[in-house]
């Protein structure tokens, strides 16, 4: 039954679902669940270190449970985004209601879609994968695939990564940062895979131009099925989808530098080079996301498997509430700062 834990990840569509019904101050549910209830959740509840036995790893991996529990999140965030595109669309909304559901339908496209795409990005299976970037379309992120793979854990914890944060850099300088170095970083990613193939611009292989033609196409349905006032919804949600993202890249690698060999090359990818948090509740509900560290030192881990490594540089409060920490810089460089060995700094 513990297994089961990971069911409280559909606690933030749960809490959309009824501001989308509710509407009210109900709209205001998910990011106040979010961000006020969970870190308080995780100062109350304590940390979790142990790592699974080598059996009970064998075990997990054989369960076809946590593989479910992913898929579910397809039918769930665009069932969520259905809806509230349909309710605005045919509703008259105060503004409040509009911004509060804008923040509510963006916090799922981040957790249960962004979130969850990255894990299934990382499998194997061709089937996995498309459902992946099916969860990474409606945040415009699905470029995310190519430079998250090819791109940033291969220079994570370096300057040439833009999803590490400089040490001193604040979220909101990160957010404009790395959104717009990741997606030319894409592109410059897709112009060699299309090279090493002797591919042209134009041929199928593009997936860069694929994830342009289908984003495009998804806002072209809302607008025509729904209307503008739809497709501004849709267009703000997403943005908040992958606003949320960037957020998590911020505290993930902030300030951690990877050290450089005798011949010029960065030393490989570590477990000290990401950010790990044991708080339990952000370790559930972001399908252990909070565990990076093994995450980086082994991609193909899946969620339900990682680590924590006790060499790893521990946040004081879980990802949730490190995210809230962020928004106020000089509260956020005040804990952070004194925990960055200075050795690693970012500068």
């Amino acid at each position: 039954m513990k297994d089961l834990k990971y069911l409280a990840a559909f606690s933030i569509p749960i809490m959309a679902f009824l501001g989308l019904s509710l509407r009210g101050n109900w709209v205001w549910a998910t990011p106040i669940f979010a961000f006020v209830c969970i870190p308080i959740l995780e100062l109350i509840f304590p940390l979790d270190t142990t790592n699974l036995h080598p059996e009970e790893v064998d075990n997990r991996l054989k369960q076809k449970l946590f593989d479910w529990l992913l898929y579910l999140n397809l039918p769930i965030v665009y069932g969520i985004l259905i809806y509230a595109l349909v309710l605005v669309a045919g509703q008259s909304l105060e503004t409040y209601e509009f911004v509060g559901l804008v923040f509510s339908v963006g916090i799922v496209l981040g957790v249960n879609g962004i979130n969850v795409g990255h894990e299934l990005g990382h499998r194997q299976t061709t089937n996995e994968r498309f459902l992946g970037k099916a969860l990474l379309l409606p945040s415009f992120y699905m470029h995310f695939y190519i430079e998250h793979n090819f791109g940033h854990h291969l220079h994570a914890a370096t300057p040439e990564d833009p999803a590490t944060a400089k040490y001193n850099q604040s979220v909101y300088s990160f957010w404009f940062t790395s959104t717009i170095r990741q997606y030319f970083n894409a592109w410059s990613i897709q112009k060699k895979l299309l090279k090493n193939t002797h591919q042209s611009f134009f041929s199928f292989k593009n997936d860069m131009l694929w994830y342009t033609v289908f984003q495009i196409s998804y806002l072209l349905t809302v607008t025509l099925a729904l209307g503008t006032k739809a497709l501004l919804f849709a267009i703000c949600a997403g943005i908040v989808g992958f606003i949320l993202l960037e957020t998590v890249n911020y505290i993930e690698h902030y300030g951690l530098l990877r050290s450089k060999t005798k011949s010029g090359r960065y030393e490989r990818v570590r477990e000290i080079h990401s950010w790990n948090s044991n708080h339990v509740i952000g370790r559930i509900v972001l399908y252990e996301l909070t565990r990076h560290s093994d995450h980086h030192y082994k991609s193909s881990k899946k969620y339900q498997i990682l680590d924590c490594h006790e060499d790893s540089p521990q946040m004081p409060f879980g990802y949730p509430t490190s995210m809230v920490l962020a928004m106020v810089p000089p509260l956020w460089f005040k804990i952070m700062n004194k925990r960055v060995p200075k050795e690693m700094v970012v500068s």
